[in-house]
Parts: C-alpha cells; structure tokens; sequence
C-alpha cells in the first residue's frame, strides 16, 4: 500500500489528466518541477510517477522524459487479466459468470459492425481449430476467435475487458479441450453457430449463440467443482 504522501501526489497528478492540464502523449515537467507544482517532495513524486507507470498512466523514455500515455482501453485495462490470473481456482466460475454477461452483448454488437474481412479472419479461425494438432493449439485458435469478434464490437472497452477475463479462463478451456473429441466438436458447432449469426447479421441471434457457447463452459466448470467437492467429502 502507498504512503499517504505518496497516493496524494498520485490523486494530484491522475487530476492533472483528467482535467486535461496533461493530455495523452504529453510530457511531464522535468521531476523537480513536477514535485513543486504538487506541492510534495521529490522522493514523493518520483514515487507517485513509478506507481503511475505500473499502472499504465505513464511512461519514462529513457533519456527523454515521462510521457502520459495514450490511455486507451487496451493499455489501461491490461492489469485485469493480472489481476483474474491471481484469483483462485474457484473465481473460475465467477470469471465465467462475468463473461456470460458481457460476451453475449459484444457478440451483438459485432453482427452490426463487422464488415468482410472481420468475417474472413473468423472463418479462418475456425478452420485451424479444426486442422489444430494439440489442445494447446485448439484453445489458442478459440481465444483467437473470441479476441476477434470482441474487436469487432467496436467497443475497444469492451474488448479488452473480455480479453482480460479470458486469460483466466484459458486454463479452463485446456482442461475442456482435454477431455474429449466431443467437447472439441461441440466448442467448434458452437463457433459456427456464432459465425453464422455475424455473417447474417443478427444481433439477437449472435447474443443467443454466444450466451449458449459461455452456459455450456460455465455448466461443465460448475459441474466438475461439484465433483471435485464430493471426491473430497469422500476422502475425508
């Protein structure tokens, strides 16, 4: 946790941006500067500017400043996959549960907006899945599918929201891969299904079809928790 001098130069410099006195790309004042207009010491700020650079808001060019970012989406919500990565196995669930929410409507979005070559690339997505020689490769190309319909949303919030929490959840869809032919085939139906509602344009179909791919994870996962839960009942 930051010391309290610390998270105010934090608070002070983050008001700074969002008030627009630095905008993105912007340069920061050299650090003695910086440490008089925030009022704090210099140890303070170099110290604010280093948690501001973990988190993404900034960055130090060697040689030639500290640099506001661009603050997109993708760059400031890198830290929730991080984030996702440290809960424990049983927020699996909860990490599914959040997705059955958000994949659905960036899913919807995407029948709206993507074009042909968006369509092109999910086909060709699909195809490799098929072609794929191992689990590991399978569940590379299926979050390379899912990556690809949430760009194609437009929402680049969304996105990367999605991204994060698919980095959890890979481990799940390895351990899915794995147990079988059947899973495989019914993950690709599913990808087609999808695939078939973006190419006609279906908003409310997309949702459908990506709700349904999100339940029949979640279904499996709440399953296999329940098993493990009773083998260790039985155990003790």
């Amino acid at each position: 946790m930051a010391a309290p001098r610390t998270e105010t130069a934090i608070a002070r410099i983050r008001d700074l941006i969002a008030s627009g006195q630095l905008a993105p790309g912007s340069r920061l004042p050299p650090e003695h500067e910086l440490a008089a207009q925030l009022g704090l010491s210099r140890n303070t700020a170099r110290e604010a500017v280093r948690a501001l650079v973990t988190a993404r808001v900034l960055d130090v060019r060697r040689g030639d400043g500290t640099y506001v970012t661009s603050l997109s989406p993708g760059l400031l919500l890198e830290g929730v996959g991080a984030a996702v990565e440290l809960m424990r196995d049983d927020g699996a669930l909860e990490v599914l549960e959040v997705r059955r929410y958000l994949e659905p409507a960036a899913t919807a979005l995407a029948a709206t907006r993507i074009d042909d070559d968006g369509l092109g690339a999910l086909r060709a997505a699909i195809r490799r899945m098929r072609e794929a020689a191992d689990d590991e490769q399978f569940v590379a190309h299926d979050a390379d599918f899912h990556a690809r319909v949430a760009d194609a949303s437009g929402n680049g919030t969304l996105a990367s929201l999605l991204a994060g929490l698919s980095s959890r959840t890979m481990r799940v869809r390895v351990l899915r891969a794995m147990t079988g032919a059947d899973a495989v085939q019914r993950t690709i139906d599913q990808h087609e299904g999808i695939y078939a509602a973006l190419a006609a344009a279906d908003p409310n179909l997309a949702n459908a079809m990506a709700v349904q791919h999100v339940v029949t994870t979640e279904t499996w996962l709440r399953q296999l928790l329940v098993g493990d839960a009773d083998g260790d009942g039985d155990d003790g």
